[in-house]
């Protein structure tokens, strides 16, 4: 059965991708992605980055990825101080917290395992997971700044240097935070916006979070692609997902930076314009306003202040300003 959804979501897919335009949502909420880590290493100071991002550009929706090595950098050694931080100063301001758990976070190499978790076998790594969520969610549970659990990022599509995927043990880390939690928070399960149909991601969580890519560097092909993909692609497949899962769909991963060969924190400003100008920027957030979608994290606030604060350039922190004014 589940076989001829996917069959029919395709053909369906395909040949509505050029007849149909999506509608604008009539209201549309921005946020950002944060990284401590990823500001780290483009030599910030990552607490005035997250209060330049509050307080400056006036965001209120954000979504703070936390990772395992740097909470517990020992078994059962746990260091809050710099989360308990930024939900303190989320909260202050009323902002609204989507937190990012697991073993697969935001972020290079996105599996961010702890030493001590490495090489000791997938079953114990596994429980040392479970143990991990229940210290987070058993923490937290009483913030009201967080609204939403986002378990993993992107864990059933082949990104990222981890492990292992498997998909039967995430249902089982969904099922288990929300056990633990006692609000009863969604949680949220993101998937690639390009390179799936999002079907699994939506059986596992009560929140589907998607992707939204225009220009990356390939590197098997040593070639810059832009996505031929019009907003509509995404709007369909949002349509599937809400007709057959009764689910919400968000976008919560929007490229605002740019996707450069190798690493972002050695390439050069001229490396990165080619995938992000300003004008690019730009067209990211008009293409997002087109595919239906209501809501939108976008991927680069710290390159932005790091643009700002480190090339004398604020271009792309004022065009990203006028989204809160």
């Amino acid at each position: 059965m589940l076989g001829i959804i996917i069959i029919a979501a395709i053909v369906l897919l395909i040949g509505a991708l050029f007849l149909y335009a999506p509608r604008r949502a009539q209201k549309t909420t921005w946020g950002v992605v944060f990284s401590q880590m990823h500001a780290q290493k483009l030599g910030l100071d990552w607490k005035e980055t997250y209060l330049a991002l509050l307080d400056d550009l006036k965001v209120r929706d954000i979504k703070i990825a936390v990772n395992w090595d740097m909470i517990e950098p020992g078994a059962g050694q746990y260091d809050f101080g710099d989360l308990d931080w930024q939900l303190d100063q989320a909260a202050s301001r009323n902002a609204r917290v989507i937190l990012v758990i697991g073993m697969k976070t935001p972020r290079w190499p996105e599996c961010h395992i702890p030493d001590w978790a490495t090489g000791i076998g997938k079953p114990k790594q596994q429980q040392e997971i479970l143990d991990y969520l229940r210290t987070i969610v058993q923490r937290y549970a009483n913030r009201p700044e967080i609204t939403t659990w986002q378990v993993e990022n992107e864990p059933l599509f082949p990104f990222g240097t981890c492990p292992w995927r498997d998909p039967q043990f995430l249902a089982h880390e969904a099922d288990w935070v929300r056990s633990l939690d006692p609000v009863k928070r969604q949680v949220l399960i993101s998937d690639s916006g390009e390179g799936s149909l999002w079907i699994n991601a939506a059986r596992v969580g009560d929140v589907v979070g998607v992707t939204m890519y225009r220009v990356a560097y390939f590197d098997k092909l040593g070639i810059y692609i832009h996505y031929p993909i019009p907003p509509a692609f995404y709007w369909i497949k949002k349509e599937i997902i809400t007709k057959l899962f009764h689910k919400p769909v968000i976008c919560v991963e929007l490229q605002a930076e740019p996707w450069c060969p190798g690493s972002l924190y050695n390439s050069t400003v001229q490396e990165e314009k080619k995938t992000m100008p300003i004008g690019q920027l730009e067209a990211n957030i008009g293409f997002a306003q087109k595919t239906g979608l209501d809501t939108f994290y976008l991927w680069g606030g710290e390159w932005w202040y790091w643009m700002k604060t480190k090339q004398n350039d604020s271009s792309f922190w004022d065009e990203a300003k006028k989204l809160w004014q």
